[in-house]
């Protein structure tokens, strides 16, 4: 009995001792929130402005003081305590209409004591959630009697934050009789006699509205004040974008919109202008598009702050007057910064080039009119040192030199050679030495060669440097490096001869063709005109 009691205690302990061991054995692990319960089959997908708060664990057999991260992938917002608990609630942002998924991939991370760690890649799967459109301030609509009056609901203060189109829908049982309100959002209404005194007895009445955006057909309650007018009141401006401050750069483009506006009715209202403090603001940036519509559209120069300036502040006072005189006013203060003029100084970078080129291109061409030179010279240099020769006269006085005539008459020629000698009188005597007549006439042949290979030489390092300047150079982009004022430098140093005088090149040259661009590229073929990178630049 005590011996089967034994045994299985020892079994039991070699089984505990066995799971121990297996437990030992198994490798850390992240255990995701559908792995611990089912329910959460889905916990990565989420609508937007929702909020994911699940518990992510830890698995294997080290899982004491387990530090949890997010290794790639966190968004503004994400949250990952010690703990494994993770919270996120994604904006309204991140996926639209069109594209009604978004997907966020996250590299979960879990490090123990050991420094053993585990990784774990999770999709999250943003929903897009459309959300009704918002309808602000509206200002009143004011009505006069015996006229069509006509009301434009203010687009500024009707929108859609998913950047959904929108519609306007009426409601039939709120819509006074003979009114109408388009799905563009234009209010028309003309009042009878009985209509207009009731509102004016009531001291106006609201309209209610639909405002729907499509597709998804979402609506907002909108609410119109309408009421008589009983006096002259001054006309509206509405400014589009709402900036009573503009600050732009010189060559960047102003483009400001007005809506205009009159209780009294858009044909109340005369006049639109500007006054500006700057003188060098145009007349022509206020453009008319209707009557109550208008565009400022103006770009400043290059030349508009003047130096030694940084920028120049000023205001442009807008107005509208209506039949009375009446007077509305919108007021924006504007700030021009000084700013270079990147074509000018492309230009004059190209200039530069190109005139560089241009020079070696001449000198190019000089050095190959003297390469024909010197090989003529050498031709004649090596033909008369077979066709003359020198006498040499030495050792006592020579009373006299005088030339004789030879003549070599033969029989079996008809014509008769003669032949030049020196004749010497008196004690002298006379050496005849057959010579290179280059040697004592005209130049050496040793300095023709050497000034041939001077120019072989020289010709060759100027189109080898030609060609690396032409191909590193031929954008603007490189040419508005630092480097490129420096390199300019070096190749210019290159362009002048040490030999100059040697070669007796005349500083006075000038090339029988012209330095084109055509002929620039011929010589250089990587030269790019200014011309053709302007026009694969646009293209």
């Amino acid at each position: 009995m005590f011996q089967k009691i034994g045994s299985i205690v020892t079994l039991f302990v070699i089984l505990t001792r066995l799971t121990a061991l297996a437990q030992e054995a198994k490798p850390l692990q992240i255990i995701l929130p559908h792995q611990l319960d089912r329910q959460n089959a889905n916990w990565n997908v989420v609508a937007e402005g929702q909020t994911i708060d699940v518990l992510i664990r830890a698995g294997g057999s080290k899982t004491d003081s387990v530090t949890y991260a997010i290794k790639q992938g966190q968004m503004e917002g994400m949250t990952l305590d010690s703990t494994g608990h993770f919270r996120w609630t994604p904006g309204f942002d991140l996926a639209d209409r069109i594209n009604t998924t978004k997907s966020i991939p996250l590299i979960f991370e879990i490090r123990n004591k050991q420094g053993e760690t585990a990784t774990q890649s999770v999709d999250i799967k943003v929903q897009h959630v459309n959300r009704p459109p918002i309808i602000g301030d509206l200002r009143p609509f004011y009505v006069r009697n015996k006229t069509q009056n006509v009301y434009k609901i203010d687009a500024a203060a009707v929108r859609d934050e998913d950047n959904d189109p929108v519609v306007f829908i009426p409601i039939a049982d709120q819509m006074p009789e003979s009114s109408k309100l388009t799905a563009q959002g234009e209010f028309t209404w003309q009042l009878s006699l009985n209509q207009f005194n009731h509102l004016r007895a009531s001291k106006g009445q609201y309209i209610e509205f639909w405002v729907e955006d499509q597709p998804a057909k979402s609506r907002t309650k909108g609410r119109l004040k309408v009421e008589v007018t009983q006096m002259d009141v001054p006309p509206e401006i509405t400014l589009i974008p709402e900036e009573p401050r503009v600050k732009i750069k010189e060559n960047a483009t102003v483009n400001l919109k007005f809506y205009l506006g009159d209780p009294n009715g858009d044909d109340d209202i005369t006049t639109f202008d500007f006054l500006s403090e700057s003188q060098d603001v145009p007349k022509s940036a206020l453009r008319k598009n209707t009557e109550t519509n208008y565009e400022f559209i103006w770009k400043p120069g290059y030349d508009f702050v003047k130096d030694p300036f940084d920028s120049l502040a000023f205001q442009i006072v807008f107005f509208a007057l209506d039949k009375g005189q009446n007077r509305a006013e919108r007021k924006i203060n504007f700030t021009i910064y000084n700013a270079v003029n990147e074509d000018e100084k492309d230009r004059y970078y190209y200039a530069q080039y190109r005139q560089a080129l241009v020079t070696a291109w001449n000198l190019l061409e000089q050095l190959g009119e003297k390469e024909e030179e010197l090989k003529k010279s050498y031709r004649r240099a090596k033909k008369g040192k077979r066709n003359r020769s020198v006498a040499n006269a030495s050792l006592g006085a020579v009373t006299g030199v005088t030339p004789a005539v030879i003549a070599n008459n033969k029989s079996t020629t008809v014509q008769t050679n003669l032949r030049y000698v020196s004749a010497v009188g008196g004690t002298a005597v006379l050496t005849m030495g057959t010579l290179e007549a280059t040697e004592v006439i005209g130049k050496s042949m040793k300095d023709l060669l050497d000034r041939f290979n001077y120019v072989m030489s020289k010709k060759s390092e100027l189109q080898n440097k030609g060609d690396v300047f032409a191909r590193e150079f031929a954008l603007k982009a490189t040419r508005r490096n630092q480097d490129f004022v420096r390199k300019l430098d070096d190749f210019r140093a290159a362009l002048s001869l040490s030999g100059l005088v040697a070669l007796e090149l005349d500083a006075a040259w000038r090339s029988k063709s012209e330095a084109s661009d055509k002929a620039l590229k011929q010589m250089f073929k990587d030269f790019t005109p200014l011309e053709e990178k302007q026009t694969s630049s646009r293209q």
